[in-house]
């Protein structure tokens, strides 16, 4: 993906959570066993469906929680290229946004 693809996409990904795209949140996945449940889900969606990706693993964009998690603090989150690297995700993300798969 070229640098003008990456900032096209991560501006229709802003778009659609700007306009109040509904993700689901809850539940913040607990255990391993959760968290590998909603990898399951993504992985049964099309490649390329970004909404269905942003609305399974919870995407909102603001920090999120009592700890106001962003994804900058992710395990997952490139921060030179501003990307969620977690494959089943594997979109551009702005560091404040956030989603339920979050982990440090």
């Amino acid at each position: 993906m070229t640098a003008g693809e990456t900032q096209e996409l991560l501006k229709t990904i802003a778009d659609m959570l700007g306009k109040g795209l509904r993700t689901v949140t809850e539940p913040f996945p607990e255990t391993d066993k959760e968290f590998a449940d909603i990898l399951a889900q993504l992985r049964d969606l099309e490649v390329d469906d970004l909404e269905g990706k942003l609305v399974v693993s919870g995407f909102v964009d603001h920090p999120f929680g009592p700890d106001q998690q962003r994804c900058m603090e992710c395990m997952y989150y490139l921060v030179h290229r501003r990307w969620c690297d977690l494959p089943e995700l594997a979109v551009p993300v702005e560091p404040d946004w956030w989603c339920r798969l979050w982990r440090i």
